[in-house]
């Protein structure tokens, strides 16, 4: 007779633990979290915890690995939800909004941790990195739906950059008036990027009829 499986168990404590230490990971950052912090979280003993993971980067890998996977199916609900390219590039900006209070306090997830990998020098650096690749490749895919083939990439990488800037300076300064002005601002911006409509293109200005 087979044992009884308990890989569902196993897998739902992996889970946890991942999910705890990308909290942990966020609010306090890589190196300042240890493994008594992950293992408090999800009320462990230093034993099952070392059963699922044994070193802090075999955790960071799973931790990216989970950010890469929830990126991608946000970038997925952004594509589906709207009709327009300019309004899937809207969702990407108003993300700045929807996550104002942990931008405001801890910073963009993805850049705070790659920056910080960088001054660790640390190998996953890039794998970290890779997840604003996926946001690049899908701001290139909308501004190519927008007739902007020739400079796509040249401006997927400024709206990105554009939003890492403001998430930067609001977690330095705290405000959110700044974070809604400057979403507003880039909504301004795409409008201008839209194709002029047909009619507008094909119209003359006649010059008016004197009344008599």
């Amino acid at each position: 007779m087979s044992p009884p499986t308990t890989l569902p168990q196993e897998s739902t404590t992996r889970e946890r633990i991942v999910e705890a230490a990308d909290t942990l990971f966020y609010q306090r950052g890589f190196e300042k979290t240890s493994f008594a912090d992950i293992a408090g979280q999800v009320h462990l003993s230093r034993g099952n915890f070392y059963y699922h993971f044994k070193t802090k980067d075999e955790i960071l890998g799973a931790v990216i690995a989970l950010r890469a996977a929830n990126t991608q199916a946000m970038l997925q609900s952004w594509t589906a939800s709207a009709e327009t390219p300019v309004g899937r590039l809207e969702r990407f900006a108003e993300m700045l909004i929807r996550n104002r209070k942990d931008i405001q306090r801890y910073g963009c997830p993805v850049g705070t941790l790659c920056a910080e990998l960088a001054k660790l020098a640390h190998p996953a650096q890039g794998d970290a990195g890779m997840i604003f690749g996926q946001f690049r490749h899908w701001l290139r895919d909308q501004f190519k739906a927008l007739g902007r083939k020739a400079d796509a990439d040249a401006l997927a990488m400024h709206l990105l950059s554009r939003s890492q800037g403001i998430a930067a300076l609001a977690n330095a300064f705290h405000d959110e008036a700044f974070i809604r002005r400057e979403v507003a601002q880039i909504h301004d911006w795409l409008l201008t990027l839209q194709p002029e409509a047909p009619a507008a293109r094909t119209r003359v200005n006649k010059p008016k009829t004197p009344r008599p």
